[in-house]
């Protein structure tokens, strides 16, 4: 049985390859049909962008470790990055097109229809792969058999996780603990730490998961010493603590091995490709809305006297204090030490200033904050210096937020906790969920944020 179940991962790299090669045909395929469907002649327009295409995707998708094993990722989270993998490709690709002045070539039609049937092809492709590798699970192939050590509640969530996902492949086969009693209530066999051994150099376990609260480090050193004689993948589980340590990341002071625990997602590549992305969608979506702008330009300055734009000091990264521009919504310009929050029926609040306020459109002009570098497409909101200096002192964390450029979006706010935060309570789930997108932040989470957003996250009942 041993051999059986493996079989597959034997062959790991050449799956993965042919995975690869797959996606690549997909994504040919899909621009030769719709040119097929629609009547029209491949030339060496169409065969170039099909290649930046492939080579962009490529690029991505190793970037956020498509390939990467998935046995424990659901097919929404892989389907949800595949799509933002392929929309940052066709960002690529309209601004090469673009600047290149070559789109003139192409049948809007056909690129939008390839652009539209390639998601979906590359999804199905996984939808179907999963469910004939879940054939094959069930016949005893590609299996894996856990085994997990210690109890309580991280031992309880991670039996309940592997129970109700058949399709990782995993296999439980007993819980483990120094006298065999750790406390089941789920009908796993309760197995002591000998017996683990045995089951390990038996080639009966092929992973072992150690929930051991970290306080017990001397209990988890000893058992990892045991463990590192034998070929076993072992995963140390992170207790309450440890999983809320802020982004926290292994790295290094010369010979020195550190963890980093407040630190900021953004550093080396991830830094490189946040800035790229933020560029081209921020250069596309200025050219989109220009002519959206230009009206709001001419509607604020026909309804009454002051500046069109309304520049705010707020904190940007790391703390420095820059100015925010907005499309003026009020009577006032307030900036001062003391900033109230527009409320409902505000009577600071011009009428058109309701109804840019409400739909968010007065937030357009950051589009060009993000140019300039001081924002982001997507991160925490930023807030007025005065109501910084406020809410630092009573919420914990809250600094923390400016470890990454603030955003003209964030997750925060698709969740619904956009506008007037007159209870402490909206504040500290505003920034519970800035830490959240923090903590996993990743290209296709950016993308499905502004994806929501389009859709009308950022339309709140408590926008004033």
């Amino acid at each position: 049985m041993f051999y059986r179940k493996g079989i597959m991962r034997q062959h790991g790299s050449e799956l993965s390859i042919f995975h690869r090669m797959m996606d690549v045909a997909l994504i040919l395929v899909a621009l030769w049909l719709c040119a097929k469907g629609y009547g029209v002649t491949l030339g060496l327009q169409y065969g170039l962008a099909g290649m930046v295409a492939v080579v962009c995707f490529l690029f991505f998708a190793e970037w956020h470790g498509l390939y990467s094993s998935w046995r424990a990722e659901s097919i929404r989270h892989e389907a949800w990055m595949i799509m933002s993998i392929w929309m940052l490709t066709c960002c690529v690709l309209l601004a090469l097109g673009f600047f290149s002045k070559s789109s003139i070539h192409f049948s809007r039609v056909t690129i939008l229809a390839w652009t539209m049937t390639t998601p979906i092809l590359l999804v199905g492709e996984r939808v179907l792969l999963r469910y004939v590798l879940r054939r094959f699970r069930k016949l005893g192939f590609n299996t894996r058999s856990v085994a997990i050590v210690g109890g309580g509640k991280n031992a309880a969530q991670l039996v309940d996780v592997i129970s109700g996902s058949s399709w990782m492949g995993l296999k439980i086969e007993g819980i483990y603990d120094d006298m065999g009693n750790a406390q089941q209530d789920n009908h796993l066999p309760g197995l002591d730490i000998e017996t683990l051994l045995q089951h390990v150099q038996d080639k009966l376990v092929d992973c072992v998961y150690i929930t051991y609260p970290m306080q017990q480090e001397e209990k988890i050193r000893q058992l990892v010493e045991r463990l590192a004689d034998s070929t076993v993948s072992v995963h140390v589980v992170p207790d309450v603590f440890v999983s809320e340590l802020l982004h926290a990341r292994w790295s290094s002071l010369g010979r020195v091995p550190l963890v980093s625990v407040f630190e900021s997602p953004f550093f080396g590549a991830s830094m490189l490709l946040k800035r790229v992305e933020d560029v081209i969608l921020a250069s596309l979506i200025l050219l989109l809305i220009s002519p959206l702008m230009l009206l709001i330009t001419v509607a604020i300055k026909l309804t009454g006297p002051g500046p069109v734009i309304f520049k705010q000091k707020r904190y940007g990264l790391n703390g420095q204090v820059i100015e925010v521009w907005k499309f003026r919504s009020m009577f006032v310009q307030e900036d001062g030490a003391h900033v109230p929050q527009a409320r409902k029926n505000d009577p600071r609040v011009t009428p058109l200033g309701a109804f840019l306020r409400k739909t968010s459109l007065d937030e357009l002009p950051q589009f060009i904050n993000v140019l300039q570098g001081q924002m982001s497409i997507v991160g925490p909101r930023p807030h007025a210096v005065a109501h910084n200096e406020e809410y630092r002192k009573l919420i914990h964390g809250y600094m923390l937020r400016h470890k990454v450029k603030p955003g003209i979006t964030g997750l925060a706010q698709v969740k619904g906790w956009r506008g007037e935060t007159d209870t402490m309570e909206k504040m500290e789930m505003r920034v519970k969920y800035d830490l959240e997108y923090f903590n996993n932040w990743s290209l296709w989470l950016d993308l499905k944020i502004i994806w929501m957003t389009v859709l009308g996250g950022m339309r709140g009942k408590n926008a004033y």
